[in-house]
This record gives structure tokens, sequence and C-alpha cells, in this order.
């Protein structure tokens, strides 16, 4: 028995081809909204973060209603480093709509979220979006997703998959890449005729599959998942079990239960099998766990979600500056805060070290792990963190790396500076193709840590005007030995306010981070040297006062404008012997040994065992 009231969609595709636009349009025009009711871009992403910089990083839920069809929609994560976002929520849905944009055309995180819904037999329905771009190219994209659905091995049913024209900007959707159309009515159809209606065995044990933990605090933990069986009251008296192990885990009551009805949360006495819903009142309830009948234990498999790649090192501050800036600034503090991100991010792993003060935090990516950074020093936590390293693995007795998919698009000029670099990060070019007269699409497999530290530098090579993309790839044997950093540090000779006389003088040396008027100590990093090795300024130094006055002596000092460091700029720029201190209002790069002098003996004890 099938439940023809119900379809069960997830939005999938790679970053900034348009999926939360697109369902902001979906919102619209299920007449969800008064007609002039003010709404603002982009209603799916909550965060401060996901609307600063325009990126999705927690799946969301919601639904819409067209004829009498409830369809409920998850929009997922784009970049790659939250794949384990888009791997867990599949687990819910029937099908997926893939946006592919019309000039773009498939990316790398195109190719991982495909291959992930086709592994799972889920039906597909491609959405060209972006239509309205003056450069699209909709043929040629169509004909580069069908080759990508054979190069995955999709079967004749995923084949045999509906291409839809969307612009979901304008809110249009057509059949036809000539024709705009003019409302997003064909998108809907299609999603009724080609995504099957959920199973509904309403009459069996009830059984519930959690995907998303999400968290309230008047209610606490809240588990969302779909309904695989059966019929969940609130009030139920249900079993908490994981596949794997045996028996039940404890026996719980869920106090409330509630379904996605647009933008909201509502509250119902009971739901049906092949219902997305969220249940509240378990406090132990994790990803991957099943509700189940206490009489009937049978827990259901939960997908196997890809390894962390990368790790780094969170540690108390111990700088002079320690304990200025942040409300939490303790080992158990920061403790507590990781443990608890990793019962809602199931891509992230949390170690403790030989040190009471470190933590050992592992997970898809840079990005990944530079967003739980700036949610924490947000919230008030002050620490330090190491530079970004990758995670190596033993395969067939060899030691193997990650490696990671690359797609640069750049202008023909660049393309020869691009290739260069990759070439001396151990990069292999496997595809090259020209998107327009002027326009080049390189792929490569890179391995993890030659990316890192290159997309400032990629910037400059190709003036602003490239753009890379990547996507884990799969584990290869050590490629051997990478050129590290090219220039040293300018580091801080003392304690103090940096004065622009000294920092006037420490220019000539390199690129200042710091401007006028701000706090240094000796040890904490002020700017690139133009050199290869670090060179100690001093940026406090104040100009001496003399009773003699020469013409000119007295003209203003120009100083260049700082280099201002972002989050994820600074984790790029660390060396192996440098740190940097997050608080809720700084950004620091530093030594990890301040002492001049023991950072001297240090370095000669380590040049010596090299």
């Amino acid at each position: 028995m099938k439940r023809e009231d119900i379809r069960n969609i997830a939005i999938i595709a790679h970053v900034d081809h348009g999926k939360t636009t697109l369902v902001d349009e979906m919102l619209k025009q299920s007449g969800l909204f008064r007609e002039n009711q003010q709404l603002q871009d982009r209603m799916m992403d909550s965060g401060d973060i996901e609307r600063e910089r325009g990126i999705t990083i927690l799946s969301k839920n919601t639904s819409i209603r067209y004829k009498d069809t409830k369809i409920n929609v998850v929009d997922t994560p784009g970049h790659a480093d939250f794949g384990g976002e888009v791997e867990r929520v599949l687990k819910m849905t029937s099908g997926v709509v893939l946006l592919v944009d019309s000039f773009e055309g498939p990316m790398p995180q195109t190719r991982f979220v495909l291959s992930k819904a086709l592994e799972l037999g889920l039906k597909v329905i491609v959405v060209i979006n972006k239509m309205d771009r003056p450069d699209a190219r909709p043929d040629g994209v169509a004909d580069e997703v069908f080759d990508l659905f054979i190069e995955l091995g999709a079967d004749d049913s995923q084949l045999d998959c509906p291409f839809i024209y969307a612009s979901g900007r304008s809110g249009t959707a057509s059949l036809d890449p000539n024709d705009l159309g003019t409302d997003m009515v064909p998108l809907f159809d299609a999603i009724l005729k080609y995504v099957p209606a959920p199973e509904c065995e309403e009459n069996e044990p009830v059984q519930m599959l959690v995907s998303t933990i999400d968290y309230n605090e008047y209610v606490g933990r809240i588990g969302i998942g779909k309904i695989e069986r059966g019929t969940l009251k609130a009030g139920d008296m249900v079993s908490l079990c994981t596949y794997g192990t045996e028996g039940a885990r404890s026996n719980v009551r869920i106090t409330s239960l509630s379904v996605f009805e647009g933008l909201k949360r509502v509250n119902v006495e009971s739901a049906k099998a092949g219902e997305i819903v969220a249940v509240s009142g378990v406090t132990e309830i994790n990803i991957g766990d099943t509700l189940c009948k206490p009489d009937c234990i049978e827990p259901l498999p939960f997908v196997k979600i890809t390894e962390p790649t990368v790790s780094m090192t969170f540690s108390v501050n111990d700088s002079p500056f320690a304990g200025k800036e942040g409300k939490y600034l303790t080992s158990r503090h920061i403790r507590a805060r990781l443990y608890r991100e990793i019962e809602t991010d199931v891509s992230l792993r949390v170690e403790d070290t030989d040190s009471a003060d470190s933590f050992k935090v592992s997970g898809r990516g840079e990005l990944h792990l530079s967003i739980l950074i700036e949610n924490m020093r947000r919230q008030g936590y002050e620490l330090q963190v190491s530079k970004p390293e990758v995670l190596y693995k033993t395969i067939d007795g060899k030691r193997c790396e990650p490696m990671e998919r690359v797609i640069i698009d750049v202008p023909d000029q660049y393309s020869g500076t691009v290739i260069q670099h990759m070439g001396t990060n151990h990069g292999e070019m496997v595809n090259m193709l020209s998107l327009s007269d002027t326009m080049r699409r390189m792929e490569f497999i890179v391995p993890a840590r030659g990316l890192f530290g290159y997309r400032s530098s990629f910037l400059t090579d190709t003036h602003g005007e490239g753009v890379m993309n990547s996507v884990f790839e799969g584990y290869a044997p050590y490629k051997g030995e990478m050129p590290g950093r090219k220039n040293g540090s300018l580091i801080a000779f003392e304690t103090g306010e940096s004065i622009t006389y000294g920092l006037f003088n420490a220019q000539e040396r390199g690129t200042l981070f710091i401007g006028a008027g701000e706090q240094v100590y000796s040890g904490m990093i002020v700017g690139e040297s133009s050199r290869p090795e670090d060179i100690e300024v001093n940026v406090c130094k104040r100009k001496n006062m003399t009773n003699s006055r020469s013409a000119g002596s007295d003209d203003a000092l120009h100083l260049i404008p700082p280099k201002r460091m972002s989050l994820e700029q600074a984790l790029e720029y660390l060396g192996e012997d440098e740190l940097a201190e997050i608080t809720p209002n700084n950004i620091r790069i530093r030594k990890k040994i301040l002492d001049p002098t023991l950072r001297y003996r240090a370095a000669k004890i380590n040049s010596r065992q090299n």
C-alpha cells in the first residue's frame, strides 16, 4: 500500500547552483503565504553564518501543498565539506531534484551527491537552473549530466529521468529549453509523476529511523526522521535501539510529535508511515537510532558516513591575552562543547589527547572545521588551534593519503600558471575542455594536503577570475614530500601597542597583518616576511625625541593598508610551529613557543634531527 498523498524529496546540487533560491520560489508558489506578506530571500538559511556566506550548512525540512499532495522537501548543503548532511537525509526521501547550473554544468559535489542518490536507488529529476543567464548552454549541460549518469552506473529506470529547465530567481520552469515558462507548475507535476509515493504499512508495529537531530532549549533534543511503518502517536512508549547491537538501549516516552507544514512545525496527535516527523522527549536519541515498539525490536540499518580526512588540535588559549575577551576558557568548557557538537554532526570526530588541555578534532575539510570554530567564537569560546593536517591510512601495507578531485574554471592566459602549481603539488590532470573562447575548465586529482594554503595564491595567480571547486575522491598511495610555505613570518619583538613609526619600519620587511593602535605580544605574528626565514620586528618602537629638527622630519608616515586575515585565510597561513588564537573579537596568529630564545633553541634541535 502506498500513500499517494505524500512525496518525500531532497534538493541536491553543487554549492551556489541555486537550491535555496529554488525552494523559496516553490514555497511562494504553493500558496503558503499571503499576497502582501513580507518575505526575506533564502528563507531556509536560518543561521547567521549561512546568511552571511550565502551557503547552506545544515539540512532543513519544509513542506509544500500542491493539488491534494503534501511534498516534504529537504534542502541540503552544497559544499563538499558538509556532504555528511546530504548522505544521511537521503534516507528520508524517495527521490531527489538534482540542480545543475546552466553554464557550469556538473561540478565535483554534483558527482558526489548524485552517486549517493543512485546508490540508494532514488528517482532523479534533473533541473537545469539559471536559464536566464546570458551564457547558458542547456544542451551541452544536459549531455554532460547524462554522461555523468552513465559513468556512475545508473540503471535504465534512473536514466529515464525528466529534464526541466528553470530559473529559481525568476520562479519559472519549463520542459523546453527555449521557453522559460511562467511558473513552477512543470516541476511540481514532475515530482508527483516521477517520485514514487512512500510505502505505507499502517497496521504493522511502528518503526522510525532518526536521520537528523535538532535542539531546543525548552524541550531538549529533537529527533527528525521518516516513519518507515506503523503509526506513531504522541505519548507512545517506544524502544530506542541501534542497528548492529543486541536489544533495546532504553524504553522512552514521546512527549510531543510534530510534522512540517511550510516553514513551521505543527504538533499532531499521530502520524502514519511515510511521513517525516520530529519527536521530542527522548533525551538519549542519536542519529542512526531506530524507534520501535517495545515488543518488536527491529532496528533499521543506517547509511555509512564517509570518514573525516582532515584534523586539527583544539587547545586552551595560553597566550598573554588569554581570558580578556572570552566567556568559556577552560578545557572543561571546550571539551563539553566539542562532544556536544558530535551529537548532531556525524561527520565530526573528537578524541582526547595525552594533554588534558588539547583535543584532536577531525572533519571533512578545512571549511567544515572552520565553521565549527566560527560558531564557537560567536558563542563566547576562547581557544587556539593548530595547522590542519590530513589523516593518513594504511591500505594493503601502504601508506595512503586522501585525494581531492579539483575542477578549475580559469581564463586561458592563466591556465599555464595553474597547471604549474598543480604539478608542484603532485596534481594529475585528468580532463581539460573549453567552456568558451576565453574560458577553460581543467580537472585534477590532487592530494588534499596540496590544497592547504593554495586557495589564496590561486586567486592571486588568476587575478581573482578563477573558480576552484573540490570534492573528496578517495585514498591513494602517498605522493611524497611537498614544498611548504615559501615565506617566513614577521614576529613581534615585544608586548605593547603597535605604533605607526614601528609599523612603518616593519612594512619594508614584508606584508603586515595589523594596523596602528593594536595590542600585540612577544611571539605574535604581525605579518608575512618577504624572505623564507622568520624576522623579528619591533612594531611598538617609538620615534626618539631630540632637541634638533630638520626639514621634512615631521612629515606624516604613510602605512600600506594591512592584509586582514579571515578565519579560513589564517588557518591556511599557519606553519608547523604556529597556532591561531581564536577569541570572540580577534583572530591572532602566533608562534607555539613565544619566547625567542627557547624558540631558537627548539628550531636548532629540530634541524639537527632532520
